[in-house]
């Protein structure tokens, strides 16, 4: 029997980012429904300080949970990378919270050439949770790490300029070095970054792989509500459209809310997703 949850599954970014993870949950819960918020008055995360990027992140996921999610996923690296933790201990197990991490250990298994860049925002990559994954796997692997960072990436994407001849000069600008040094996998660790996929395939064709971990947390997300003893929609009817290679259509419900202009979010959240969206003002949103 076809079900769906009576609350939805929060979904949370600095912007607009994390759509590419709404995109695989949708497909894993083609049942589910979502509330998604975009921080777009406070754009980037990236380049902001830890105690921010926490506050900020803590705002955020009470606003969701007010709001009647009962389950949140963290869509954003530079938060998860500083707040999972505290989020945590905070909720319990009254919101189960899902977050992200680069997706490097599949990089690094993958790699033949021992050289693996990853892209991320410059929080990202001093953050504790990619740096206990290049400890753990990488290193004992003899993988060589190149990390990647440009404040204007995001923003771009933001901007509804991901495939723009900026973006595609910046990238070929900043990845030319991991293709010189022979790197053949590269992780996109800011959830805003495989929206750049098409560009960056532009400039370098198959040099790399390109990896995100979008799949695997809408996995981990169904596993934890299970775990958590929430509602899942037709896990059968989802592993039958893997295997059949027909998926079943999703006839999730999106609520989309924005800090920042509507408007704008709207424009660019449409673009990104080839789907008309409408998008609210977090009115009661305050920061």
């Amino acid at each position: 029997m076809n079900t769906t949850t009576a609350a939805p599954i929060g979904v949370f970014d600095s912007g607009v980012g994390g759509l590419s993870i709404l995109h695989e949950l949708r497909r894993e819960l083609p049942r589910a429904d979502f509330i998604y918020l975009a921080d777009t008055a406070n754009v980037p995360y990236g380049t902001r300080s830890d105690h921010e990027i926490r506050t900020l992140t803590a705002q955020a996921v009470e606003w969701l949970y007010q709001h009647g999610a009962d389950l949140v996923v963290n869509a954003c690296n530079t938060s998860s990378a500083f707040s999972l933790d505290y989020l945590r201990a905070h909720y319990g197990p009254a919101l189960p919270i899902v977050g992200l991490v680069p997706a490097l250990k599949p990089a690094v298994k993958a790699t033949r050439s021992g050289v693996v860049g990853v892209l991320a925002t410059a929080a990202t990559l001093r953050g504790p949770l990619l740096n206990e994954v290049i400890e753990r796997f990488a290193v004992p692997a003899q993988v060589r790490v190149l990390t990647i960072t440009d404040p204007h990436l995001v923003p771009l994407v933001e901007a509804g300029q991901a495939q723009s001849p900026q973006a595609r000069a910046l990238l070929r600008e900043l990845l030319t070095p991991l293709a010189q040094q022979g790197g053949d996998q590269l992780v996109l660790g800011c959830t805003h970054f495989p929206f750049l996929a098409s560009s960056i395939r532009a400039e370098f064709g198959d040099t790399f792989a390109l990896l995100d971990s979008g799949a695997a947390v809408a996995r981990r997300t169904r596993q934890v509500r299970q775990e958590a003893g929430l509602e899942v929609d037709d896990k059968a009817e989802t592993e039958t459209g893997r295997e059949t290679g027909h998926p079943q259509p999703s006839t999730t419900k999106v609520q989309f809310f924005a800090t920042g202009d509507p408007q704008h979010a709207a424009r660019v959240m449409s673009e990104l997703l080839g789907e008309a969206v409408r998008v609210e003002k977090a009115n009661d949103y305050v920061f």
